[in-house]
């Protein structure tokens, strides 16, 4: 038994009677063995003096002794835990596995640990590492062995921050189960009793490599309720509670283990705006909430330790029952320092108030959650009581409300050089991003600066730690959790997909879809050096200036470009290439923003120039890319409405304005907000001209226009491309009614509109600007198919229809390719709604995406996004993309994903002709950094520095 704190010893020694002879003890000891089994059938009286006055004894009294020292008992595993010869959660019949010739990252040594060899997998455990032993493998009959052919193998990743299967997909009314909003504190509700088990989600997180998920409440109150963790495998019970890993005993409602260490729970809180916005109150409000709470728990503890220091003590007389309340005992042990903490909080006031909090009230928070601005303030996040919070962060989302403005991509890296332990997180969050990409957020993490080691174990070793798991799951060691990640590459390089997944030692993918990849993709990529940026960063105190800078030279020379690719017209040439032919690396010249000459002959022309000349070190000069799909260009804060060009009126409701006339269209280029810093970001990350919509939740959005991303105002040169590029309508809302919306379009598309309304519809009749129609349902895109048909039988032109969003587009590939409908597809597709359920996830899911396929009918394909920060990643999108494709799209095609296939669908006339310059290797991965932009809009070469 654990020792008692030493305040309950010190009041017992305070309290003790005198001393007694021996034989005095003897006797005594003698009456309480023999009236010992009567205290248990009624209360007895004894008296044996006049000091100490008589007690009277419970029958419950062991009960009540064993209640009370078990309050003292700290969560973890039992002693002889790594004794256990089979899992918990073995499932009977489930054959041994041996992993051979595997390079395994264990986890280990700080994550320095690679080994060469094996895995042997039995019983649910991991049972050896490295090598195996003849004697130890002979004891399995039946085992399946794979040939790892010398492939990463890792921990199954975790997720320290989901909603999985609390915020279910597809998003339905009836398995909305992620907030209650009844009250502002309430650490009574547990995530587990709104868990669903039919959230199609899970076997696609499972089909990135996530093992075990940590399922949170959501953050609308300061103290949101209990979360569970969960392993992902489907279980034979078919149950919620089947999918839990070491659930509190109290889940089962019994005391039958007080005796031993109890498990850790988990708790949600909340901080910020979220709580702010739901309720209708301040940060003062919350904070008050969140001290009202924690002292109703203070009080009901104090009230514990006061009758168990009674009845430790002896004093068993008017002891009454032992106090405690449902609603409040778990945050009573989070005092006791039992739950782990999860606090969603962003910005520095609030990490103050939580920080401050914790040394008010004695509890240490396991994780602060998004958490934008601790890299700004480490040293704070050092004070809070207990142990020091962990980080959980995304890698480049930010920006979509004010507390996460500052955010930075080079968080990771600052908050580990300043010893903090960080997690990537989808904290995955999903859904806001699907957790099947956490790794992801490891790679981009890595990218941006985080060492290769924490990278990784960012979604394994460190959640595992923070969750208080770490005994069992995060690493690959004999006696633990025999979850196991087979991957197709260095988990670290981009795409980067599973081979096959082990939960608990069962396989999950009983066909899996994987491409063999070239030899370089088994290393860890290089990344870039950052250093300055992480310093900007700090300095400007997470606002640093994101404007390009103008070369200081008429001619800029690029040496040691090891690729060229130009537009030409409407699509993309090689110029050359050194991976894809015997050409060396060669000079690029550039005038004015144009290519002059390339080659070591063509600087012989440039005597009385000056000149400015940039080591590409072996990288690259491609296309800039044009994104679409965001409110990039009218939005700088989702959240702020005055940040924000505003929300377009919808056209089926009587209350729009009279003042606009009859068919009035809304202009996007009338709200262009220039220089945001998702804009200028995107700038920076190649992405340098971006086609925006009007904002809109209804049927018809507006007309969209296209504008230059690194532009500094609307004035400025090159700034607007196009005023109008395209006619864009949405037909996913079921209010009105589908077929409502359906019938709206046919009437304007056979010229039943009236003013501008009329007018533009007839250029779209007329071939002369796109359609593009938001839409996810393979119904209704038959329905879209069939109507641009009995349009064209009217009208004898084609019209120029662009599909965007189609997640289900792919199930009509062959008939959207005869139709002459072209797709803007977001690169992972997830099953958010019921319209967008039947998606084609992919590899190692199924063989193909659904780009290769759209593309394999002849239709033509774009990629977009939807959130402007994303906007800053479409690079490694057609990085991603193409390597999914399995070889089927070429260089060309994939770079064409993101620029002159956009443009073609949007109806942008005149083509982005701005070049990248990217340094040591393409701009399509993670190792290249844009270090330039070539603009002939511009008539110059805008500098990254």
């Amino acid at each position: 038994m654990d020792k008692l704190p030493s305040h309950y010893t010190a009041q017992y020694r305070q309290q003790a009677p005198p001393k007694r002879p021996k034989a005095f003890k003897a006797l005594l000891a003698a009456i309480l063995l023999a009236i010992g089994p009567l205290a248990y059938l009624t209360a007895v009286t004894i008296d044996f003096g006049t000091r100490p006055p008589a007690q009277t004894l419970p029958m419950n009294a062991a009960a009540i002794v064993n209640r009370c020292r078990a309050l003292h008992l700290l969560p973890g595993p039992p002693s002889n835990f790594h004794e256990r010869t089979a899992s918990d959660r073995f499932e009977p019949g489930t054959k041994p596995v041996l992993v051979k010739n595997a390079t395994i990252w264990t986890g280990g040594a700080d994550g320095l640990e690679v080994v060469k060899g094996s895995v042997l997998l039995a019983d649910g455990l991991i049972k050896a590492v490295g090598e195996v032993d003849n004697t130890l493998l002979k004891k399995y009959n039946d085992v399946t062995v794979i040939d790892a052919q010398g492939a990463w193998v890792t921990p199954g990743i975790v997720d320290m921050h989901s909603h999985l299967g609390v915020d279910s997909a597809p998003e339905l009314d009836g398995s909305d189960d992620t907030n209650s909003v009844s009250g502002i504190t309430q650490p009574w509700l547990r995530s587990l009793d709104g868990l669903n088990t039919h959230d199609e989600a899970y076997r696609l997180s499972v089909s990135g490599g996530v093992t075990t998920s940590n399922v949170l409440p959501g953050s609308a109150d300061a103290i949101g309720g209990q979360a569970f963790t969960i392993k992902l495998r489907p279980t034979k019970e078919r149950s919620t509670s089947s999918l839990l890993l070491e659930p509190p005993f109290s889940v089962n409602g019994t005391d039958d283990h007080l005796s031993e260490r109890p498990r850790w729970r988990q708790m949600k809180h909340a901080c910020g705006e979220n709580p702010m916005r739901v309720f209708s109150g301040t940060r003062m409000d919350t904070q008050w909430a969140f001290r009202k709470a924690y002292n109703t728990a203070r009080q009901l503890k104090e009230k514990q330790d006061q009758y168990c220091g009674n009845a430790l003590a002896g004093k068993w007389n008017n002891l009454g029952d032992f106090p405690e309340d449902l609603q409040w005992e778990a945050l009573v042990d989070v005092l006791r320092g039992r739950v782990k903490v999860h606090n969603h909080c962003y910005e520095a006031v609030d990490l103050d108030n939580m920080v401050r909090l914790t040394n008010e009230f004695k509890f240490s928070i396991a994780a602060f959650h998004h958490a934008h601005e601790t890299f700004l303030v480490p040293d704070l996040i050092k004070q809070a009581y207990g142990t020091t919070p962990g980080i959980a962060l995304f890698a480049t989302n930010a920006r979509y409300k004010r507390e996460a403005y500052r955010g930075s991509e080079f968080a990771p890296r600052i908050l580990s050089d300043n010893g903090l332990k960080v997690a990537m997180k989808a904290c995955s969050d999903h859904p806001v991003l699907n957790s099947r990409f956490l790794l992801n957020e490891a790679q981009q993490a890595h990218h941006y600066g985080l060492d290769e080691t924490l990278a990784l174990a960012s979604v394994t070793t460190t959640p595992a730690t923070l969750l208080g798991y770490d005994h069992r799951i995060g690493f690959l060691k004999p006696g633990y959790d025999a979850d196991v990640v087979i991957w197709d590459s260095h988990p670290l390089q981009i795409g980067a997909t599973p081979k096959q997944v082990f939960i608990d030692g069962i396989p999950q993918f009983d066909k899996p879809f994987y491409s063999d990849k070239p030899a370089y993709f088994q290393k860890a990529p290089e990344v870039p050096n950052y250093d300055k940026e992480v310093k900007d960063a700090l300095a400007y105190d997470g606002l640093p200036p994101l404007e390009p800078v103008k070369a200081t030279g008429d001619v800029v020379v690029f040496h040691n470009v090891s690729s060229l690719y130009i537009r030409v017209g409407d699509g993309i040439k090689e110029v050359f290439d050194v991976g894809t032919s015997d050409a060396s690396s060669q000079t690029v010249v550039v005038k004015d923003g144009e290519i002059q000459c390339t080659g070591v002959s063509c600087l012989s022309s440039l005597s009385g120039s000056s000149v400015q000349r940039i080591d590409l070190e072996g990288g690259s000069i491609s296309p800039a890319l044009v994104s679409f799909g965001s409110r990039l260009g009218i939005h700088e804060i989702d959240q702020e409405p005055s940040t924000n060009d505003g929300r377009v009126a919808n056209l089926f409701k009587t209350e729009n304005p009279s003042i606009l006339g009859e068919g009035t269209l809304i202009h996007a280029v009338d709200g262009l907000q220039f220089a945001s810093r998702d804009a200028l970001l995107s700038y920076r990350s190649g992405a340098t001209v971006g086609i925006t919509a009007p904002e809109s939740y209804s049927f018809i959005s507006g007309l969209s226009t296209a504008f230059s991303t690194g532009a500094p105002h609307k004035l400025a040169r090159g700034a607007v491309l196009q005023d109008i590029t395209g006619l864009h309508v949405s037909i996913e809302s079921s209010n009105p009614s589908i077929s409502t919306q359906i019938a709206a379009l046919r009437n304007l598309l056979f010229d039943h509109g009236e003013g501008e309304l009329k007018r533009v519809f007839r250029q779209v009749v007329k071939g002369e600007l796109p359609l593009v129609i938001q839409v996810q349902s393979a119904d209704v895109i038959a329905s879209i198919i069939q109507l641009k048909a009995e349009v064209e039988s009217h009208s004898n032109t084609p019209l120029k229809v662009t599909l965007v969003g189609a997640n289900e587009a792919h199930l009509l590939a062959k008939e959207i390719g005869e139709a002459g409908i072209g797709v803007i597809l977001a690169p992972r597709p997830f099953p958010g709604s019921w319209k967008s359920r039947r998606i084609l996830p992919g590899p190692p899911l199924t063989e193909n995406n659904a780009a290769s396929v759209l593309l394999g009918h002849n239709v033509t394909v774009a990629l977009g996004i939807v959130e402007q920060w994303q906007s800053r990643n479409l690079r490694f999108d057609v990085g991603w993309t193409s390597i999914e494709a399995h070889g089927r799209i070429s260089k060309t095609q994939a770079i064409a994903l993101a620029t002159s296939n956009v443009e073609k669908l949007l109806g942008l006339k005149t083509p982005n002709t701005d070049l990248v310059a990217v340094k040591q290797t393409s701009l399509y991965d993670f190792t290249g950094k844009v270090v330039g932009v070539i603009s002939p809009r511009e008539g110059g070469v805008n500098l990254i520095l």
